[in-house]
């Protein structure tokens, strides 16, 4: 990729730029209402709106029934506002990952980073440390992401050798030797209901997610969330070449090894809440740039818009398309985002570059 092309692209459809925001942000709230309001007990949107008024201590018109309360407060909102969470992180991350690597199909597992934390998840499941609380799963799952990207940028010091592709090599092999690990767990399983809750992991879902659960996550995923967008401008400058950037003043290596580091922050917290959910951040990303064109500085907070707002439909089509199965939500994640993908992947030029 050239100057000439980056510029280009970068002047392409003004009008879409200014628009897609404020459009991902009205998609965002009208599917977060009706994912709060859908389900096998049914709850008007007007009536969404009022208890949630009510619970925030302003006046909500009528009274409501204490099931729809409970069902709107304590579990369909909590579980909603971790499905935005998590999806605009991986969108954020995924469209990071592209930038670094310079690759639109690249995706925020590439460093093996959400492989840790499924591995980290699994240990705890197969041991029966989950007795212990609800908290065990998840500080499981975030320090095996931790540990896993240390071990990314260990090994990457140890060769001496800086570039993007060492990273890509280096996250093949540990996703291939974590991926066996995790299959000897789920081989070893100690009985069925062991078993089937490591699978419904691996799967990725937010099954029974409470305000406990967003308040664990909510800090972390916002700061994150800020910080990587602060470096657009940068990223906007890794699609003129490493030379280029350079040239620019930036310190290619220190900068990308904060990116990946912040990409992996968003995914390793994201993956301990909701386990491995897969598309979310290669798809959106890849979508939104198709629309808007690469500027990262519009690209990354569409893409969080975006993210966030395919995880809501996502799970809310899990919940109630096949009533009363429920699906884990990584499975719709991957129904519909594997299509879309091979049809980038078939229709776009830039995708086989």
């Amino acid at each position: 990729m050239n100057i000439s092309t980056v510029m280009d692209a970068s002047r392409a459809a003004p009008v879409r730029r200014v628009l897609v925001l404020p459009i991902l942000a009205v998609a965002l709230v009208v599917a977060a209402a009706v994912g709060i309001a859908a389900g096998n007990v049914g709850i008007p949107v007007a009536d969404v709106a009022s208890i949630l008024a009510q619970s925030l201590g302003l006046h909500g018109g009528a009274d409501h029934t204490l099931r729809d309360v409970v069902v709107v407060t304590q579990i369909r909102t909590p579980r909603v506002v971790i499905a935005a969470l998590v999806g605009a992180s991986l969108g954020v991350a995924g469209a990071a990952m592209q930038g670094v690597f310079r690759n639109p199909l690249a995706e925020p597992g590439v460093v093996g980073v959400s492989s840790g934390g499924a591995l980290g998840a699994v240990i705890a499941l197969s041991s029966g440390l989950t007795a212990f609380g609800s908290w065990v799963l998840p500080v499981f799952a975030f320090t095996g992401s931790a540990l896993t990207i240390g071990l990314v940028f260990g090994i990457q010091g140890i060769s001496r050798r800086n570039g993007t592709a060492t990273l890509l090599l280096v996250g093949i092999a540990l996703n291939a030797l974590l991926g066996a690990v995790i299959s000897v767990l789920v081989a070893t399983a100690d009985n069925d209901d062991q078993l089937r809750g490591i699978v419904f992991w691996l799967q990725g879902g937010l099954d029974a997610r409470t305000w406990e659960h967003v308040r664990m996550v909510v800090v972390p995923l916002l700061v994150g969330l800020v910080a990587i967008t602060a470096f657009s401008r940068d990223l906007n400058v890794f699609g003129l070449g490493d030379d280029q950037a350079r040239s620019a003043g930036v310190d290619v290596a220190r900068t990308r090894t904060v990116i990946l580091l912040l990409a992996a922050l968003l995914i390793g917290v994201s993956v301990a809440v909701s386990g491995t959910i897969s598309f979310v951040g290669v798809v959106v990303p890849h979508a939104v740039r198709l629309v808007i064109g690469p500027d990262h500085r519009t690209l990354m907070p569409a893409s969080a818009l975006g993210g966030a707002t395919f995880l809501v439909l996502a799970d809310l089509i899990a919940r109630t398309a096949f009533e009363p199965v429920v699906l884990q939500v990584g499975v719709v994640t991957a129904l519909v985002g594997a299509p879309v993908l091979l049809y980038f992947i078939v229709r776009s030029p830039q995708a086989s570059r």
